[in-house]
């Protein structure tokens, strides 16, 4: 199978509040008629959830029972 050498696409962020009916309304570098895909997400008002997603997830990295019987015979 050959494999299509694709040119990166720039994703765009929008940040936008939900109207009267659940309605959103942007506007979009993007000529009529061009096909777009569009992913929705709730925006977090946390500043630092990024963050504290990314410590809580890297802490597995200690749970390990064969490096813990290591270290702790060493």
């Amino acid at each position: 199978m050959a494999t299509i050498n694709r040119p990166p696409q720039p994703a765009l962020q929008y940040d936008v509040e939900v109207q009267k009916d659940g309605h959103i309304e942007f506007d979009v570098p993007f000529a009529a008629g061009a096909r777009v895909v569009v992913f929705v997400i709730r925006k977090n008002d946390d500043q630092f959830h990024d963050l504290i997603d990314a410590a809580a997830s890297s802490l597995d990295f200690w749970d390990n029972p064969l490096d813990d019987e290591d270290w702790n015979n060493a």
